[in-house]
């Protein structure tokens, strides 16, 4: 055994077990986040909504996201990944049922709020338990295939529309029972996954940890089974400098210390970014297709089904180039597509249906290219692991932020300027993770996560590894 064991083991199917999991919680997400993009028009058939409550009701899982990400991410940090990793889709599968059966708008409100509280937790935990399993070699592909299937989820939520709309009046109400059924059925799944060896690790739990690895390797390994004393672990010394060696955990405010505050800043702002435009278009795809293309509800849907499919195309390019061109000539790229062709659509004049839909659809590739896809990447390499769910629950609630001010600044620019203008919205958030990429995004493939830890990029082209003496540089 080597020092790089977790690394290199070959734990490919467990490895590949782990990531579908994960996978389907992030595709509950994707579903149940814009399923009620979908759902909204039929509800308003039947219920009395008030442009208030409709903007509550479209944001309100996006605030319990934003308050779950941020609590339960520190949370995890401190009781372990399986532990939460489980608690939450427990969650996910109770909050889904009961919204299925709301009785007016507030219930709808209060139950899509804690909905979200899940939703937001799944973010942290999920991502932080994946990279840590994941090697050297495919460590940002596993991750980036739970953004994969959060955008399959986006889109199987506008197929699902489309499937229910002759239901009638209750077809809300299956569309939000989907969710919770295909959660129940993978939370049967997830009580197999153990904890994470580097979790352990990082509480001095270091013998359980070689248990872990090894009885992994074993199962998975024709050779004779080896000891749980055989198994040397990666080091967790390697800190951003500034950040002293420490014995507490989750503690949130280190995340503003000398050595992390970096990639902190970094994290919040390009995701912060890539959310106000994304999540303006996916809440409001039929209703700016309607607007600008005078299409009927059945052609805004197919249409907004379309744009999501390109969102998925994105994600799939992400995942065979994250390893190999690296995370940030891919981030770069994709904040750059992104913001021109919001740019051409802004400056379009009255411009066909079909060509909106291609532009958007455009606009969507590019973003689940990158920061849709990097997010969460970038996030559980640049934190220690006992920070990891707490950074990466941050990012989640900043992003949050820009999400909601996508989804309730929108619909007042769009009265004030019309939809071509209130798309100039869109174009700043994406000129903004175009700067804050270019200037911060640092490059971290091919590195463990011991030594991806506290990495920044400086101006010049060069990258400081933090994690050593903080004078070593790369190009």
């Amino acid at each position: 055994m080597t020092a790089t064991t977790l690394d290199t083991a070959n734990l490919s199917r467990f490895r590949r077990k782990l990531t579908l999991l994960s996978s389907i919680g992030m595709f509950l997400d994707g579903f149940d986040l814009t399923v009620i993009a979908v759902a909204l028009p039929v509800l308003k058939k039947s219920w009395t909504f008030t442009p208030l409550t409709a903007g509550i009701t479209s944001c309100s899982a996006i605030v319990g996201m934003f308050v779950g990400a941020l609590v339960f991410g520190r949370i995890a940090d401190r009781l372990g990944r399986k532990k939460m990793y489980l608690i939450d889709l427990i969650g996910f599968v109770v909050f889904a049922a009961v919204t299925a059966i709301s009785q007016n708008v507030w219930e709808l409100i209060a139950f899509r709020f804690l909905l979200g509280l899940c939703i937001g937790a799944d973010y942290p935990i999920s991502s932080s338990l994946t990279a840590e399993f994941g090697s050297i070699r495919d460590r940002g592909r596993l991750v980036v295939a739970l953004s994969l299937m959060w955008n399959v989820g986006a889109l199987a939520a506008y197929l699902v529309g489309v499937a229910l709309l002759p239901v009638g009046a209750s077809a809300w109400r299956w569309m939000l029972l989907v969710g919770a059924a295909l959660a129940l059925i993978t939370l049967v799944f997830r009580t197999s996954i153990p904890e994470s060896p580097r979790w352990l690790m990082a509480h001095g739990r270091i013998d359980q940890a070689r248990r872990v690895v090894a009885d992994l390797v074993n199962r998975e390994s024709a050779a004779p089974a080896i000891r749980p004393s055989q198994v040397v672990l990666p080091s967790l010394t390697q800190r951003p400098a500034g950040e002293p060696a420490r014995t507490d955990t989750g503690q949130w405010r280190r995340l503003f210390s000398r050595g992390l505050i970096g990639a902190t800043f970094f994290v919040c702002m390009f995701w912060f970014a890539h959310d106000v435009a994304y999540y303006g278009i996916q809440m409001y795809s039929p209703t700016i297709l309607t607007s600008l293309g005078g299409s009927t509800q059945l052609a805004a849907y197919i249409g907004s089904a379309i744009i999501a499919l390109l969102g998925v195309v994105g994600a799939a390019i992400a995942v065979m180039f994250v390893d190999s061109w690296g995370r940030r000539p891919v981030l770069i790229t994709a904040f750059a597509g992104e913001t021109a062709v919001l740019v051409i659509l802004a400056l379009a004049h009255a411009p066909a249906l079909a060509l909106i839909v291609v532009l958007f659809a455009i606009a969507i590739l590019f973003s689940n290219m990158g920061p849709g896809t990097l997010d969460m990447v970038y996030c559980t390499e640049l934190f220690p692991t006992e920070l990891r769910a707490a950074g990466t629950g941050l990012g989640t609630a900043v992003s949050r932020v820009g999400a909601i001010l996508g989804v309730l600044v929108f619909p007042d620019l769009v009265d004030a300027w019309g939809v071509g203008g209130a798309l100039w919205l869109f174009v700043a958030a994406g000129v903004l993770g175009l700067i804050v990429t270019v200037v911060m995004a640092p490059e971290t493939k091919n590195r463990s996560l011991e030594q991806t830890t506290g990495i920044r990029r400086r101006f010049g082209g060069r990258t400081a590894d933090l994690a050593t003496t903080g004078t070593k540089e790369q190009q």
